[in-house]
């Protein structure tokens, strides 16, 4: 009971937000909606009831007036039902529909707005996120409606056809077994005995397929993602020649699909075993039990055909959670995949690093900034740095001493250490890391990311990309594609290089931002930096020596492993 218990509060708390949210307007009249269709289908299943009885009387009296007249009825029953299959098949599905959309928008602005999608990359606290807000938000909807108004049909039906049963099925009486006993209904009392046990018994068989159904889910979404990551470096694979490499990993992420579908495979195949006869033993039982007194004259065959009809609705909704163990199972798994996402994305680190604009301020800087990795190694302690405006600084320092940190720290996405990151109110700033993000889509807005309000004109896009070496790409703003995959590391450098150059920041951040060119080129865009953005101060994160020469000062990050690091101020020419 602790567990059903369980199951209703989690589910609650998942699917009430929608139904209060600003989209009440629409999803209370379609859930309405949806509901009364469930239930006039009810109704129609009860006049359909009643109709056998008279039909087959008909037929048992030869009664040709009767037979026809019933035939009739039967039409105008099957067009009202027809009337409400289809209703049903709208309503239901719209609700279902605009129920998913409400949810995504919901949970991508919980993921990106609070950087949730970085945090759980970096902790890897819950995998594929992207699979849990693509198919289980809308698993959530489908498997939620068709439980709820299977179960309101199975309620709705146990009620109209119990009533039915039981005032024909008539007392049963217990002489032949000694006791001086007549129980009423006794078809009633005799199909819910049936059902509990049967449910009982697929509880036994089935409850394997919700930790089964978790891991499929899982299995499916690593397995994908292993497909995307080859497309993504397809280059890289084929040039270090890694095919049989990574057919060996993709089969074995495949083995783990196919090693837990056997296992849902082989707990179904059970239990759909169980339910075929269990559905089949149903069909025959109330003519067994109903025979003997219509062989006695008891009973015409209309009431027997409506006696069993009636019992066999009655024992349909009583097997409602047999005949739905399976989608009960998969809506657990779902639901506990996404209060796994919600409780990864609500999850902040206790230390954090503020990052607060200040009016009239006219540098950049950290004070008492301490850095931390996740496995909790500090790299950074009570450091306190000031980067004036107008004074271009080099970051430097050995591979892996945190430098890089250091720049996540100053962008205020890094989420493990405590102390504050000071800029200028209203000051423009922009992060190049040495990866660029390029979005798919026409190089136009690709050199305009992430402004979405740029004003810039072609003109100054095109001699952006000029001043950044890819005056060959000039005539291809309008090109939609996939840049990452068509342009060198180098030449996506160089993209970021002109995005900085249209967005003309105040402060521009690099780190390692131009590690994938050649000192020429190298020297070509920090060149073109300086002088189409006179007023912008530039803050390099870097190793060459090449890049002293355009930087004011130089600050160094000494840290040896497993030591705390520090920074010390060092001539910039040295």
């Amino acid at each position: 009971m602790k567990r059903v218990g369980s199951f209703v509060g989690d589910w609650w708390r998942l699917v009430n937000p929608y139904f209060r949210s600003e989209e009440w307007p629409y999803a209370i009249p379609l859930l309405l909606g949806a509901i009364a269709l469930t239930l006039g289908g009810v109704f129609v299943e009860v006049l359909f009831n009643d109709w056998s009885r008279r039909f087959y009387d008909s037929l048992q009296n030869k009664d040709e007036a009767v037979f026809w007249q019933e035939i009739l009825t039967f039409s105008w029953l099957a067009a009202l039902f027809i009337a409400v299959a289809v209703a049903r098949a709208i309503v239901s599905p719209y609700l279902r529909l605009r129920w998913r959309r409400w949810l995504t928008r919901r949970y991508l602005a919980h993921w990106l707005d609070g950087r949730g999608y970085y945090r759980i990359e970096l902790q890897r606290t819950v995998d594929n996120a992207d699979q849990r807000i693509a198919e289980d938000l809308r698993f959530l909807g489908e498997y939620t409606m068709q439980l709820f108004l299977g179960l309101l049909s199975a309620v709705a039906t146990l009620i109209s056809f119990l009533f039915i049963l039981w005032s024909l099925s008539g007392p049963l009486s217990l002489a032949a077994i000694g006791l001086d006993i007549n129980v009423p209904g006794y078809m009633a009392w005799v199909c819910l005995i049936y059902a509990i046990a049967g449910t009982f018994l697929a509880n036994l068989v089935g409850r394997r397929l919700i930790n089964l159904n978790f891991l499929k889910q899982r299995y499916e979404a690593n397995f994908r993602f292993a497909l995307v990551r080859v497309r993504e470096n397809a280059e890289g694979i084929a040039l270090y020649r890694g095919e049989e490499r990574e057919a060996e990993a993709l089969n074995a992420r495949f083995a783990d699909v196919f090693n837990n579908g056997w296992r849902v495979l082989f707990t179904q195949v059970q239990l759909a075993f169980y339910q075929s006869g269990y559905a089949q033993l149903a069909i025959i039982f109330p003519y067994v039990v109903t025979a003997p007194r219509f062989f006695a004259g008891a009973i015409t065959l209309g009431v027997m055909t409506q006696t069993a009809s009636a019992f066999g609705q009655v024992q349909s909704a009583l097997s409602f959670f047999i005949d739905n163990y399976t989608v009960v199972a998969e809506l657990r798994a779902v639901m506990d995949r996404l209060q796994g996402l919600k409780a990864a994305t609500d999850h902040k680190p206790e230390s954090a690093i503020e990052v607060a604009p200040q009016a009239g301020r006219g540098d950049v800087g950290v004070e008492d900034l301490t850095l931390a990795l996740p496995n909790g190694q500090t790299l950074l302690a009570n450091t306190t740095l000031a980067l004036p405006r107008g004074r271009s600084t080099l970051i430097s320092g050995a591979s892996g001493s945190g430098k890089s940190t250091l720049f996540r720290a100053r962008a205020g996405i890094w989420p493990f250490g405590s102390g504050h990151v000071h800029v200028p109110a209203g000051a423009r700033v922009l992060f190049l890391p040495q990866k660029p993000y390029i979005p798919i889509g026409t190089l136009r807005d690709a050199v305009k990311y992430p402004d979405e309000h740029s004003t810039a004109s072609d003109g100054e896009i095109v001699a952006a990309l000029q001043a950044a070496q890819l005056g060959q790409l000039a005539g291809r703003l309008d090109e939609e594609a996939h840049w990452t995959n068509i342009l060198s590391g180098g030449e996506q450098q160089r993209v970021a290089i002109a995005r900085a150059l249209v967005f003309k920041p105040d402060w521009l951040f690099l780190d390692e931002a131009t590690a994938s060119l050649d000192d020429t080129t190298e020297a070509a865009v920090y060149g073109a930096l300086k002088e189409r953005l006179p007023d912008t101060t530039l803050v390099s994160i870097g190793h060459r020596p090449s890049l002293r020469k355009w930087h004011e000062r130089r600050i160094e990050l000494q840290r040896k492993p497993g030591e705390v690091g520090r920074l010390v101020e060092a001539p910039a020419s040295a």
